[in-house]
């Protein structure tokens, strides 16, 4: 095999082969959340009229579950590397900075799809679910997991060690994460909020996955699509030249 398939294929080993931690413990979290919060505001909130909101929080919740652990995978993977020394032999060997910046981010997309896909099979058995644009979802999930993967392989590159990822994710992804309307539609919070809610790129990737559940959203899909589009290039471009300056990587 060569460099990049080789790399790929380590990478979804690793995180496979403690599944039960990387995608059974992501699924059950969205669970309880949509027990506890169908339970508590069900019949009491309602975002569309046609919609429970048990129906609304889905979508929401299957993106965070999607973009938090495409942000975790590729983070904790180069930093585990970097701390137990083992990324000389990854550098070392005939593999580009693009085969390296492949293989991390594909893998991170395959572990958000499928914590995603676990969690809305599992939702499936609570709420009836009736997908408008399964093309709009995964499009959304795809671009959206590659992002946060970019993401999480800037921040392991920045990080000299496990704290530093845990702040980053404690103290930024999930902020951005919660504050992104997955609990609730813009329209409910004041204008000041709203135009904050805006400047966030995880709000975009949430409203267009949730149109392609309901056909319907606060920003039209193709708008969305650009934002995150965009926000995913600067993200690459980014990455990819800090990884042949070899920034953080190589002594």
């Amino acid at each position: 095999m060569s460099g990049f398939p080789t790399l790929l294929y380590k990478e979804l080993l690793r995180f496979w082969k403690v599944g039960v931690q990387t995608v059974g413990a992501p699924v059950l979290t969205a669970l309880l959340y949509l027990l506890v919060f169908a339970a508590a505001l069900d019949g009491r909130a309602r975002v569309y009229e046609h919609l429970s909101y048990a129906q609304f929080l889905v979508p929401g919740l299957v993106m965070m579950g999607v973009l938090q652990n495409a942000f975790a995978n590729s983070a904790s993977s180069l930093i585990q590397s970097k701390v137990t020394g083992n990324l000389v032999f990854v550098l070392m060997a005939p593999i580009s900075e693009l085969e390296f910046f492949g293989a991390y981010v594909l893998a991170s997309v395959v572990r958000g799809l499928v914590v995603g896909a676990g969690v809305l099979a599992v939702a499936a058995c609570f709420v009836e679910l009736r997908p408008a644009s399964p093309l709009w979802m995964l499009a959304f999930a795809t671009l959206g997991s590659a992002l946060l993967g970019t993401f999480g392989l800037l921040a392991a590159i920045w990080a000299d060690k496990f704290d530093q990822i845990a702040a980053f994710q404690n103290f930024v992804i999930l902020p951005l994460s919660f504050l992104s309307g997955v609990f609730y539609s813009i329209h409910a919070l004041p204008p000041a909020w709203q135009a904050a809610t805006r400047a966030n790129p995880f709000f975009y990737m949430i409203d267009g996955f949730r149109y392609g559940f309901f056909g319907t959203s606060d920003v039209a899909p193709l708008a969305s699509f650009a934002v995150v589009a965009v926000s995913f290039a600067v993200l690459a471009a980014g990455c990819l030249l800090l990884l042949r300056s070899g920034y953080k990587l190589r002594p």
